[in-house]
């Protein structure tokens, strides 16, 4: 029988958490957000690396060396293993793909969720991050490229790296944390609990908030009530806030230190101890700045039983021998052809178009007669009427709360939009403040709306009287609507946030985490947002 996943560390490991995502994405990132005065320093850097790191020989065949000026694939994997401590009791976490492409002018990233059932090479079927338990970060890398390769089309990972918590714990402290838009309540506690039910504890409140080491580690690696699909999402999405805040910060003095840090919670592929790999890496990082980090979601679908068939697995060959997973539990599987069409996109990823903007309307002739224009609906935008709702809930949580901020909120939502009864799940509306970097304190409030509890799935309602925050930086498109010109943030061609400032604040509707709602359905939600009260 196989053991529980995401029980509590065991006391001698402390807070040993089993995840970190961003530690090598942080001084990728980093590298890129500096001049190129980094390439002057790239000795100095590998000796850090061979000084701090944990290099690991993997097969001949496992990465591919990267040509120079040509597309790197790096493989991440983030997990609960110890160095000089063995991995048969551990297990990978996360495991991320980043592509970074010079040509295409955007950062892929996609994720893997940790429950997808595939073949894995020389031990059968069983979840992915079984991988690494069974054979490190060789067999996790040989695992990935098989679920990802088609016939006549192997998937090449040209860098592996391994990274444990005290390296995200620590560098994201070390940048002075990460402004985050939470979408809901996170919380779980293991007080009265049988050690059967018991789980990693997180208290975290919904809206936008500054997140440090544990508290981050907590948000991104919680998965106790959504799945990996969302879980994904959340990494992803915390990964694009810290590349954003990390723009335009000089970090060349910090690059040392950085990597120390990094480096002793890593392991790399032995690739990395020469300069010209190396080099090769933080080129690209540096013509990376400044690009869109584009999510591609992992299709998968979910299955919920004891046992299921390993043929039809994706990938070249290994795992189609009829062979039987047994006692898997619930997992997530997907078909090689939705996988590789993700693939495809992942390899090929481009950046949003610039300018999203509507064709104007042709001018009428002095002749034709003007049509008077549709009045404007929840319809128009898919939405439904959720005044009642809206003012009901605003006018019992007034009574006891006197924001300093005036309260906006929409009359409309999504068909399946409900304002969460549950205390547990989001305290809706939050009332609250946030301090920004120079240590000013801002009014704030969070409206939480579940799209689909069931699936993780929430949107919200934000506003603050701080008028530029970090959150708003890759909003750059706008769009007028009800006399009000609207900032828009896309990731890829769907709607991540919609902003409007006013005198009194800034206000912004947040797509879910997995972006389930439409582009029509977001400006409709941020066209009905109205002052209440008048």
């Amino acid at each position: 029988m196989k053991p529980k996943q995401e029980k509590p560390p065991r006391a001698s490991r402390g807070m040993f958490l089993r995840f970190t995502m961003g530690a090598l994405i942080i001084v990728l990132c980093t590298a890129g957000a500096v001049s190129a005065g980094i390439l002057l320093q790239v000795q100095e850097i590998v000796t850090i690396i061979k000084e701090n790191g944990h290099t690991v020989k993997l097969a001949p065949d496992t990465v591919t060396p990267a040509e120079a000026g040509k597309p790197q694939t790096i493989l991440l994997v983030g997990s609960d293993h110890r160095y000089g401590a063995t991995k048969q009791d551990a297990r990978s976490d996360t495991m991320m793909l980043v592509r970074l492409d010079p040509k295409q002018q955007a950062t892929a990233v996609l994720s893997i969720p940790r429950d997808m059932r595939v073949a894995i090479p020389g031990h059968g079927v069983d979840k992915i991050n079984a991988a690494y338990s069974f054979g490190g970060l060789d067999l996790t890398a040989r695992t990935v490229k098989t679920l990802l390769s088609t016939p006549g089309q192997p998937f090449k990972i040209n860098h592996v790296v391994g990274v444990s918590f005290s390296g995200f714990h620590d560098v994201v402290d070390y940048l002075g944390c990460v402004y985050t838009d939470v979408d809901r309540r996170y919380y779980h506690s293991n007080l009265g609990l049988p050690p059967s039910q018991q789980y990693s504890e997180i208290n975290i409140q919904p809206g936008y908030q500054k997140l440090c080491g544990t508290k981050a580690l907590q948000y991104v690696r919680f998965r106790h009530l959504d799945n990996d699909l969302v879980r994904a999402a959340r990494q992803q999405d915390f990964l694009r806030n810290t590349k954003d805040q990390l723009a335009g910060r000089d970090l060349l003095g910090d690059m040392k230190p950085l990597l120390k840090i990094f480096a002793k919670a890593t392991e790399f592929d032995a690739s990395l101890e020469h300069s010209s790999a190396l080099l090769r890496l933080a080129k690209l990082a540096i013509f990376s700045t400044g690009h869109p980090v584009l999510q591609f979601e992992f299709p998968a679908t979910f299955v919920d039983s004891p046992a299921a068939p390993a043929a039809g697995l994706a990938g070249t060959g290994v795992g189609a021998t009829g062979a039987t997973a047994v006692g898997l539990g619930s997992y997530v599987t997907a078909t090689p052809e939705e996988i590789q069409s993700v693939v495809t996109k992942f390899l090929h990823a481009k950046a949003p178009s610039a300018a999203r903007k509507s064709t104007p309307s042709k001018k009428k002739s002095s002749g034709q007669k003007s049509k008077k224009a549709a009045p404007v609906t929840p319809a128009t935008y898919g939405l439904v009427d959720a005044t009642t709702a809206g003012e009901n809930l605003a006018a019992a949580a007034l009574v006891e709360h006197h924001p300093k901020i005036p309260f906006y909120l929409p009359h409309w939502l999504t068909p399946r939009g409900q304002y969460p009864s549950s205390t547990q799940v989001a305290p809706s509306p939050r009332f609250y403040t946030i301090r920004d970097r120079s240590g000013q304190s801002h009014a704030a409030y969070r409206l939480v709306v579940a799209e689909n509890a069931t699936l993780g799935q929430y949107y919200g309602i934000q506003g603050t009287t701080w008028k530029s925050p970090p959150m708003l930086a890759g909003a750059t498109d706008t769009k007028t609507m009800r006399g009000r010109t609207y900032k828009l943030g896309y990731d890829g061609s769907k709607l991540r946030v919609v902003a409007w400032t006013t005198k009194g604040g800034t206000y912004w509707i947040s797509n879910t985490l997995s972006m389930t709602l439409t582009n029509k359905e977001m400006l409709g939600i941020a066209y009905s947002l109205t002052r209440f009260g008048g």
